[in-house]
């Protein structure tokens, strides 16, 4: 799998999967963080509803940390690979692969904004 930590490494190959140097991804990162925590919140399910439960049971996810999902959805618009291979790249199915790319766009067009 496809994670931030050993791309940072390599700061030719983040520049050529991601298209930022691995100090620019830095910076994107917290503008992310704060637009998917309000476009997302904790205390609201994903169709906006207020959660039963608190947040954080069930199982965990393969984009479950910042870094991931910012990762995915830049190597996304970067290289625009089908879904599938971008699937077997973060461990996902084609499906779910659809689904975060929908749910992610509108966040990165938020945090490249500010």
């Amino acid at each position: 799998m496809l994670t931030y930590p050993k791309l940072k490494r390599n700061r030719r190959k983040c520049r050529a999967l991601t298209g930022l140097t691995p100090k620019e991804f830095s910076a994107l990162l917290p503008a992310f963080a704060r637009a998917y925590a309000e476009r997302y919140p904790a205390e609201k399910t994903m169709t906006g509803k207020p959660r039963r439960r608190t947040a954080g049971g069930g199982r965990k996810g393969r984009l479950q940390e910042p870094e991931q999902k910012v990762l995915f959805i830049l190597v996304h618009q970067k290289t625009y690979p089908l879904q599938t291979l971008l699937g077997a790249v973060f461990e996902l199915s084609q499906p779910r692969v659809n689904e975060w790319v929908h749910r992610l766009l509108p966040v990165l067009k938020v945090a490249l904004d500010e």
